[in-house]
């Protein structure tokens, strides 16, 4: 149907051939989902596509959400903006899964399709990280024992340097109220493709319930410096009218923020997922 070039043995695919500014088939959605599912994710380039198709992508997978903290494209809220200025530079810097703070009747998101605005000179790529293969890493007995844990997750620690901004209180006074702290495995299983991964982030889990604050601190720090092996990672580096869509179930992400002063610009739909188990 198009053409597949994998970026990295652990995960990360380029697709090429299919035009996303065209009507597509659901036979080609079912493919590009598909694909999904065994990448983890996938990268288009040279995609001039529009909000409304940027939306419409996006809908293919499922119901949308939006965020509750980032500002968005006028006339579409599900579209955030995420941009990165001399004046107010990215604070988005360890790696993490998106919104894992969601629960019911929202939950963290399937997906994400990312689409590139403004790209900076040098510099800016992201990289994504495989959680089913940093499973698949771990010993059985630290799996074994992993699975039977559940995790703190918290909007208000995500968000915390926002939440410290001049007026980021008031402003995030709505998004803090709606999300409080949640709880999820720390092991799920992926509901396609029935694999299990690694479900904490250094950005939103606080603490692995019911174990004394040093056992959980270390544990989690292993999981942390674990994930990121070199071997479950991919990069990708960005072009203008670049789309990426990644399963926000089995992996992480990270933005390189190392292209100071210059000006990126990015733009984000989120997709509705479903409750880990």
């Amino acid at each position: 149907m198009f053409q597949v070039k994998p970026i990295a043995a652990a995960l990360g695919a380029e697709l090429h051939g299919v035009d996303l500014c065209q009507d597509l088939s659901s036979d080609v959605y079912a493919e590009i989902r598909r694909l999904l599912i065994e990448h983890q994710v996938i990268f288009f380039r040279d995609q001039d596509i529009s909000s409304a198709q940027h939306k419409a992508l996006a809908e293919s997978f499922g119901p949308v959400q939006t965020h509750p903290a980032y500002e968005t494209v006028e006339g579409f809220p599900e579209i955030t903006i995420l941009e990165s200025t001399a004046d107010k530079p990215s604070k988005i810097e360890v790696w993490h899964s998106d919104m894992t703070f969601r629960k019911h009747p929202k939950h963290p998101p399937l997906g994400s399709v990312l689409r590139s605005k403004i790209c900076p000179p040098k510099g800016g790529d992201t990289m994504w990280a495989s959680m089913t293969a940093a499973y698949d890493g771990l010993s059985k007995n630290m799996q074994e024992f992993l699975s039977t844990l559940e995790a703190e997750h918290d909007f208000s620690y995500g968000f915390k340097e926002s939440l410290a901004e001049p007026g980021g209180k008031e402003r995030l006074a709505q998004a803090v109220k709606d999300n409080p702290p949640v709880k999820h495995p720390v092991i799920r299983v992926h509901p396609e493709s029935n694999q299990k991964v690694i479900f904490v982030n250094a950005l939103f889990t606080t603490k692995i319930i019911g174990l004394p604050e040093k056992e959980s601190s270390a544990i989690l720090q292993f999981l942390y410096d674990h994930v990121i092996t070199a071997e479950y990672t991919c990069r990708f580096k960005w072009e203008s009218n670049s789309i990426a869509i990644w399963d926000n179930r089995s992996t992480q992400h990270k933005p390189i923020n190392d292209y100071f002063p210059s000006h990126r610009l990015l733009q984000r739909v989120a997709i509705d997922g479903d409750k880990p188990y």
